[in-house]
């Protein structure tokens, strides 16, 4: 279930995918982002838009070029503070006058364990954070926000990042980057946390969707599918961990070149921060331990449980 080359849209073109919903995708490819990032616009009068983007000045004329006569955006909604999601947040607002609606900062909804590797100077990885996002409005999980003939219910799912939210349409789901159409979502702490990350997967698996609307690749039409795809995925990851550590004690770094034989070289330090989530979350469950105090250097052995 990895990326499709069937999935090219034109960055910039406002593209109807179902009635009352339009997909832009952002100018900002990479081998983080896959084709850029999904933007996507609810409503057909009063305008919700979903996740921005990145700052870019054709992105935000893309935006503005989406409103039709007789239409406003009147919400701007962002599921996370990832740098390839929120930064034109503000710009967006300060352009038409919509506020701004998130979790919270991007320190919101971060675990105990992540506050104690963020505050012993671990940074995060992969797109970089969007240090000084601050919602207008801010909302949890369960909340309504309520639109001109939509609603989109709030659910907080940490794990790619603490102040991730989905936001449920009826029975779509625009899952962001907790559910992408191209690939596995990165986990690196201490942004990331694999522990809430599971959590979340199970979470929504618990409902009947139609469609997921991802932050990046095309739509997932087989929810639950790729759900138990991202659950099984990550137990084989885990699998292969505890394995590796049975022959011997390592560190992540030393796991992620052991397990990742296929990764291309400029992804392996995203795969050590995956390596690592998951050694977070055996420690926490007592199936590993590290050598000395928690770490992304630290040596770890296997644990009975």
């Amino acid at each position: 279930m990895q990326a499709s080359d069937d999935f090219n849209p034109q960055a910039g073109l406002a593209e109807e995918l179902e009635p009352g919903l339009r997909r832009i995708l952002a100018p900002n490819p990479s081998p983080m982002t896959y084709r850029g990032t999904n933007t996507y616009v609810i409503g057909t009068g009063g305008l919700a838009v979903i996740d921005p983007g990145p700052e870019s000045e054709p992105h935000l004329a893309a935006i503005l070029a989406a409103v039709q006569p007789g239409q406003q955006i009147t919400h701007i909604i962002v599921t996370h503070s990832h740098l390839d999601h929120s930064p034109l947040a503000r710009v967006l607002g300060q352009a038409t006058g919509a506020p701004v609606f998130a979790f919270g900062g991007p320190a919101a909804g971060r675990s105990a364990v992540m506050c104690q590797l963020a505050a012993g100077g671990l940074a995060g990885g992969g797109e970089g954070i969007d240090a000084g996002f601050s919602p207008d409005i801010t909302v949890g999980d369960g909340e309504i926000i309520r639109g001109d003939g939509w609603d989109l219910e709030v659910i907080h799912t940490p794990g790619h990042l603490g102040n991730h939210i989905a936001l449920a349409w009826g029975g779509a789901c625009f899952t962001a980057d907790h559910v992408m159409g191209w690939a596995s979502s990165l986990v690196s702490p201490p942004d990331g946390d694999l522990t809430d990350f599971m959590a979340s997967c199970r979470r929504l698996r618990q409902r009947d969707w139609r469609v997921f609307h991802p932050g990046h690749g095309a739509p997932v039409h087989d929810p639950a599918g790729r759900l138990d795809w991202l659950i099984a995925h990550r137990g084989s990851r885990e699998a292969a961990i505890l394995d590796a550590l049975s022959e011997a004690p390592a560190s992540a770094s030393v796991l992620a070149r052991k397990i990742y034989t296929e990764t291309p070289p400029a992804l392996l330090k995203a795969a050590e921060r995956n390596v690592f989530a998951h050694l977070v979350d055996l420690t926490g469950r007592k199936l590993a331990a590290p050598h000395g105090p928690l770490s992304a250097s630290a040596v770890f052995d296997r644990r009975s449980g």
